[in-house]
């Protein structure tokens, strides 16, 4: 007897499954033609008939049920190993701990982490947002890896810590169409009185978009502060008012919140770092972070 051909055997397995040949053919992607060919040369080289007629429909020979046993243990055990394959490769993922401080844009945030977990020794990403000063603490406490921040880490804090400039780049104004239409002319000039969401006072930013308002002129309606710059973008969207978000970002940040480009302020320049318990950035994780932002961000 010829060596069992394993092809074939999922071809009758699957039609023995579904009760008929057409419906396998659906889930193996093939014509049913092609399907009943197989099952035929199948048979041939068992030597014994699988299935067999009644009515329209088919039915297992006394043979055809006896290899099904067979059939189901040889493909479940074939799941079972491929499930413990996937914990396998699960197991072995390091979990990459990454705290965000709650002023660094989101959008930002993913674009610098998702080359992370293209690495060829993959890591489980554990991203914990907050202030910056409880992540430093966290990471004091060995709970962190690495923090991504709008700032460095000051002089005064006791954490033991290296700060390492991704890069910088300057903030675009944004706003719905509806909203620039009420605000027309030269930039920046056409935002005097206009409304405005700028963020909260602990981020780094917030006191040179004031600075630029005043000498502008602009005497804003601030309708609102953000420590949470996805939530201001969503007011943003909302046209509850003009805000500022980083000119890297100006693609992404018009497609997701249906906003447009109002006019860019290169003269505010927004920072973003890695903070780390090491002075040499080693972590592949790490460096693939920093070689993304200076090749595809901050470039």
């Amino acid at each position: 007897m010829p060596a069992l051909n394993f092809k074939h055997l999922r071809y009758y397995w699957m039609v023995a499954k579904t009760g008929s040949i057409a419906k396998a053919a659906e889930q193996l992607h093939l014509t049913a033609h092609a399907v009943s060919g197989q099952i035929n040369e199948f048979e041939q080289s068992l030597g014994v008939e699988l299935f067999k007629k009644n009515g329209r429909n088919i039915e297992l020979t006394d043979a055809g049920r006896r290899i099904l046993m067979y059939a189901d243990d040889i493909f479940n055990t074939g799941d079972q190993l491929l499930d413990a394959l996937r914990d396998h490769l699960q197991a072995r993922r390091r979990t990459f701990r990454v705290g965000i401080a709650d002023a660094v844009p989101k959008v930002i945030a993913y674009r610098l982490l998702q080359p992370a977990l293209e690495l060829e020794e993959p890591v489980r990403l554990n991203c914990r947002e907050g202030r910056l000063d409880l992540l430093l603490g966290e990471l004091a406490l060995h709970r962190l890896d690495v923090i991504i921040a709008d700032r460095p880490m000051g002089n005064q804090t006791s954490v033991r810590a290296y700060n390492h400039l991704l890069g910088k780049c300057g903030l675009t104004v944004f706003g719905t169409a509806a909203l620039a239409k009420k605000h027309t002319g030269k930039f920046p000039e056409c935002l005097t009185h206009a409304p405005f969401l700028i963020p909260g006072e602990d981020v780094a930013v917030q006191a040179k978009i004031l600075r630029w308002m005043e000498q502008c002129a602009l005497h804003p309606t601030i309708v609102g502060e953000f420590d949470d710059g996805a939530l201001m973008k969503a007011f943003g969207r909302a046209g509850a008012g003009f805000f500022l978000a980083p000119t890297a970002m100006e693609k992404e940040i018009c497609a997701q919140h249906k906003v447009v480009v109002i006019g860019e302020v290169p003269s505010i320049v927004e920072e973003i770092y890695v903070i780390t318990a090491e002075r040499k950035l080693n972590d592949p994780a790490i460096l693939a972070i920093s070689q993304t932002a200076k090749r595809d961000i901050f470039n």
